[in-house]
């Protein structure tokens, strides 16, 4: 069976355990879980007809204080950039994360999950910001963990991308 590396990366707070665990348990706690390091899940998915088991590294967040150790990152097929949508700042972790991404392991392909769509009177995301990412070849899927809303798809559409 074909196996594929999948690191979630972002911000502190944007919700990557939460997806996974959504994604992963179909499960939702509003209680935070403070990722230290790393936590790796796996689930097997099928793309067309073959199967492909997902590892899934759920790397601890980026702040000004800490920033993404680079050494997780090797091996991974694609990735997932994360940002919370009532955070503005936390796009541009992600951008400055993304860009440093490619200069240690080249292009790979990722999604950015626009993440706590559930929460839509409190977004805060430029759309020219947005629109601007978009033009630099960025793929953007809002998202709830809370909800579920397009977790699943998303996680299945980056592994049908890393299945070609």
């Amino acid at each position: 069976m074909l196996q594929k590396k999948i690191c979630l990366l972002g911000a502190f707070g944007v919700g990557k355990t939460s997806l996974v665990r959504r994604y992963v348990d179909t499960i939702f706690s509003d209680a935070y879980l403070t990722t230290v390091g790393v936590k790796i899940d796996k689930k097997i998915v099928t793309i067309g007809t073959e199967p492909l088991s997902l590892i899934l590294w759920d790397i601890a967040g980026e702040d000004e204080m800490s920033a993404v150790r680079l050494s997780y990152l090797r091996g991974a097929a694609g990735y997932l950039l994360v940002v919370d949508g009532t955070r503005a700042e936390t796009l541009e972790t992600a951008a400055s994360i993304q860009t440093r991404v490619t200069a240690e392991i080249g292009k790979i392909p990722f999604l950015t999950l626009l993440n706590k769509a559930d929460l839509k009177e409190e977004w805060a995301l430029p759309a020219q910001r947005l629109e601007t990412l978009e033009g630099a070849g960025w793929t953007f899927r809002r998202t709830s963990a809370k909800t579920g809303e397009s977790v699943e798809a998303s996680f299945e559409d980056l592994a049908a991308l890393l299945a070609r």
